[in-house]
């Protein structure tokens, strides 16, 4: 159906989409609780159907309530589909009322289902000469398809006329019904053949011609699917009766009677305001006409993607950025270590479906002409440099690394879809553009392997062929423009999540660039020295364990290790693999090794081992040739909570509280003349708890500089602070910390080595001196039940699906990240703040200070030896006031020649 035509019909399965944009979306909420992300998933799509179809005759058609008559035909079907969740169901009536309001016919006929109302007006329209689109994303309405009617399923993107059914299905729409009644349905509970596939459904329908000839001839196929037809035959016609769409059902109206009206604006304001979709709400309100809505992602454009090799060219292009509010950009290059990658091409887009690929090294024979890089970076270098010039990208700090390289320092940062991502919803989908891009576009990208090759075979990018390199390069700069299309309205809908985006997320990116360029100096000569004395202890501990287990083996083989501990010695199996085998994973050792000597040596062995490959052998690897540093990446985008990461190599896997963990923070050093500076948020979390739960007694603990985990001995064992126990103070400090992570009773027995009953007993008096924080935990469970997810101080959102989980242990895991994620996901907030303000500081007044790392609550800064006084002062008082919480943020700050010494 074209999209200009007058005399079309648009009907809408409202159902199929309702649960569609269900499961599809995250479980978002307005600030009242009430359930809102089914409406707002439908509700853009038919505002992407009004804007994309210009036809005035359309409807919405839903399911009405009540038994239909396939459900009197046959009393299991659909039985298996549990009922409809509270959430979806508290959605239904207020999408109805905004259906209406925007001026859309609705339909509800009782006794039957919405695809037999749908059926029936799609026939009646193609006798009335109209063509249909039916807008539904249920395989079933297949069988409606002909020349003047056409399936479109807007959630996924994709279209369907008479040759789609056949390329999808492998049958004409004409033996769709045929189709299902082999294959059956399993969420309609419909039979079918047991064991008849869509393959064998499409090829029993191609010999066969129809489902009654081959009923009729159920002889003639062999084998064990043959007995499975066979079988069948009499249930045959019932699946058949359940999967046909009734097309004869008495409506009150004809397809002619179904035209949109002009929207009820008053209505539709109230929904907007109650449903908090601002950003719709502004654009209703606007004078001007409102801009189309990107989400759910509308048809893939038609893409004109273009190499840019000639200077004229390359003019039109750099108009057409400078005229731009935002464009796209990416950069092809030599590697994925920032340190040394080196630019081979760039890629540009303003509008979708359109982009530029400027290839600026390819290598290889035949390449064509290409302009010269050093010219075309000279002249991007004003636009990229220039702060009142928005720019968007994916993962941006690379980018802006690599430019480093050239010569340019990018500004303008205004949006990264990684972050948007990220910040919408950090645990639906990895924030990979190509993940990205199938979860909100439906899309398919272009893989690095499929234009460079894979493995040993794979070439460099400078080596692909130029025409290529642009279906590729062009693709990422058009599919981050639509996914910032998509995104961002999104974001600006939800205030708390803007403001985490534009206030914190994006203004990190350049201070973390920053710091990952700076780098930090590592003595690769102190590493070789302990190197060879881990290598020893590393021997030692083998020989130990041999010596226990009578016999040689290998100590990183956890066949080998189960052999002897199970096998040969008989240790207690506390758990099994899937496969039923004892396991011998890091927390059944831990169990073992305290009372037996060997787990114990086998935890020590990999302790060592990973420190030595991890660290002291692969550090020396990681310094940079040129500037003699070793440059970690910090990734923003992969902890659920907001914390950083880091790789290549890892800051924040170094032990703190070992021997050996504490050596190799030894060889990180400060250069002549400087020293490191160490800076750590106290007990934050501990700080964070006082603060969101407002237990008066911590409040007050806190507020007074007292000694916690002191005060907590205290308050739970009814003793005066200066007659704490070394003991009583220990505990004290496992159940402090252990409440933040949700540890249960019996875990708090195991740490502290003391008897459940008496665990239980600790846990009973805690809550009883701080009763706030109780209160608290039991808030914020029922709140994660309510909406789904919780939030930081900030306005963070951690989504909780396991909360309504049928498994207790996934349901009891998901109630105590709901405990834990607000705390760390404020001190992750936290830090990033203070990351910004300490940055902005030594931006703006140049200090010999440098932001080296950040590992945790930590900051770590190089300092000159005659300044550290004055940044030891300036420093805690930007990371003290990163926050405003109802007790001191206490940041402790250590000085000294290496980071071991500073801590």
């Amino acid at each position: 159906m074209s999209q200009d035509t007058q005399n079309a019909l648009v009907l809408v399965d409202g159902s199929s989409f309702l649960y569609r944009a269900y499961h599809a979306l995250p479980p978002l909420t307005n600030s009242r609780g009430e359930p809102t992300g089914a409406i707002f998933g439908v509700a853009n799509m038919l505002r992407k159907l009004l804007s994309d179809y210009a036809t005035e005759h359309l409807a919405v058609v839903f399911d009405a309530p009540g038994k239909t008559f396939r459900d009197e035909a046959y009393e299991h079907y659909k039985s298996h589909r549990p009922p409809m969740p509270d959430d979806l169901r508290a959605q239904t009536a207020p999408l109805h009322e905004l259906v209406r309001a925007m001026g859309i016919p609705l339909l509800m006929v009782g006794g039957v289902e919405a695809d037999d109302v749908i059926g029936t007006l799609t026939r009646q329209a193609v006798e009335a000469g109209f063509s249909v689109l039916i807008s539904t994303g249920d395989k079933d309405m297949a069988q409606l398809v002909n020349e003047r009617v056409t399936l479109e399923n807007t959630m996924s993107n994709t279209r369907m006329d008479v040759e789609g059914v056949k390329a999808k299905f492998g049958v004409p729409p004409e033996r769709i019904i045929d189709y299902l009644a082999l294959v059956g349905d399993t969420s309609d509970n419909i039979p079918g053949v047991p064991k008849c596939g869509p393959k064998t459904a499409a090829k029993w329908l191609t010999d066969f011609g129809s489902l009654d000839a081959l009923m009729a001839r159920a002889d003639e196929v062999g084998g064990k699917i043959g007995e499975s037809l066979r079988a069948s035959l009499e249930a045959i016609p019932l699946s058949r009766q359940l999967a046909t769409i009734k097309c004869d059902v008495e409506l009150d109206l004809r397809p002619q009677d179904l035209q949109r009206q002009p929207a009820d604006t008053e209505a539709l304001r109230e929904l907007l305001f109650r449903f908090e979709f601002h950003a719709w709400l502004r654009q209703l309100e606007a004078p001007a006409d409102p801009p189309p809505v990107p989400a759910p992602p509308s048809d893939t454009p038609a893409s004109h993607y273009e190499a840019v090799l000639t200077e004229a060219q390359l003019n039109r292009w750099l108009e057409k950025l400078e005229r731009a509010e935002v464009f796209a950009f990416d950069t092809e290059t030599t590697s994925l270590a920032y340190m040394q990658a080196q630019i081979v091409g760039v890629s540009f887009a303003v509008t979708a479906g359109e982009a530029a690929y400027v290839p600026l090294a390819h290598d290889y024979p035949g390449v064509p002409h290409q302009l010269a890089r050093d010219v075309v970076l000279a002249r991007l270098k004003p636009l990229l440099e220039d702060e009142n010039r928005p720019k968007l990208g994916q993962n941006l700090k690379y980018d802006a690394s690599v430019l480093a390289n050239h010569g340019i320092a990018l500004r303008g940062i205004r949006h990264d879809t990684m972050l948007e991502s990220y910040v919408f919803n950090s645990t639906a989908t990895r924030h990979d553009m190509d993940s990205l891009a199938a979860f909100y576009l439906n899309q398919a990208t272009i893989h690095y392997e499929d234009v460079a090759g894979k493995g040993a075979k794979q070439i460099p990018f400078a080596a692909v062929d130029v025409e290529r390199a642009t279906e590729y390069a062009a693709e990422d700069a058009d599919i981050t423009l639509r996914l910032h299309q998509h995104l961002w309205p999104q974001l600006q809908a939800t205030e708390p999540l803007r403001k985490l985006y534009q206030e914190i997320e994006m203004p990190l990116v350049p201070v973390l660039s920053r710091i990952e360029r700076t780098g930090v100096l590592v003595d690769v000569f102190m590493l070789a020295g302990q190197g060879g004395e881990l290598e020893r202890r590393i021997h030692e501990i083998e020989q130990a364990a041999y010596d226990c287990a009578g016999q040689r083996f290998n100590l990183g083989s956890p066949k080998q290790i189960q052999t002897i501990l199970f096998d040969k010695m008989n240790l207690p199996v506390i758990k099994k693999t899937p496969k039923g085998q004892p396991s011998t994973d890091e927390s059944v050792l831990q169990d073992l090794a305290e009372i037996y000597d060997l787990p114990r040596l086998i935890l020590e062995h990999r302790s060592m081992s990973k420190l030595k490959s991890t660290y002291i052998d692969r550090l020396p690897e990681q310094v940079d040739p040129r500037s003699g540093r070793v440059h970690t990446s910090y990734h923003q985008a992969v902890a659920a909570t907001g914390r950083l990461s880091s790789s290549d190599p890892n800051l924040q896997n170094i032990p703190v509280r070992t021997e050996e963990g504490r050596r190799i923070r030894q060889a990180f050093i400060a250069p002549p003349g400087h020293q490191l500076m160490a800076a750590d948020y106290s007990q934050i979390e501990l700080r964070i708890m006082a603060h969101l739960s407002g237990d008066q007694s911590l409040l007050d603990a806190f507020s007074a500089g007292a000694d916690i985990h002191r005060a907590t001995a205290a308050e739970v064992f009814e003793t005066a602070l200066d007659q704490v126990t070394p003991d009583q103070r220990r505990a004290a400090k496992a159940i402090n910390f252990g409440l933040i992570y949700g540890m249960s009773a019996f875990g708090l027995a195991k740490q502290l080595g003391v008897a459940r009953e008496k665990a239980q007993l600790y846990v009973d008096l805690y809550f009883l001196r701080y009763p706030g924080v109780k209160a608290y935990m039991e808030r914020t469970r029922q709140l994660a039940r309510d909406q789904g997810y919780v939030e930081t101080l900030f306005g963070r959102r951690l989504y909780i699906p396991d909360i309504h989980a049928k498994s207790a242990q996934r349901r009891q895991y998901a109630e105590r990240t709901a405990i834990n994620a607000p705390m760390q996901g404020t001190a992750a907030d936290i830090i990033k703040r203070a990351m910004i303000a300490v940055d902005a500081w030594i931006q703006a007044e140049q200090p010999p200070v440098r932001m080296i790392m950040q590992v945790h609550d930590e900051l770590v800064f190089e300092v000159e030896e005659a300044f550290v006084e004055e940044a030891v002062i300036r420093v805690r008082q930007l990371m003290s006031v990163a926050a405003s919480l109802n007790v001191p943020l206490l940041v402790e700050v250590g000085v000294g020649a290496n980071w071991d010494e500073a801590h």
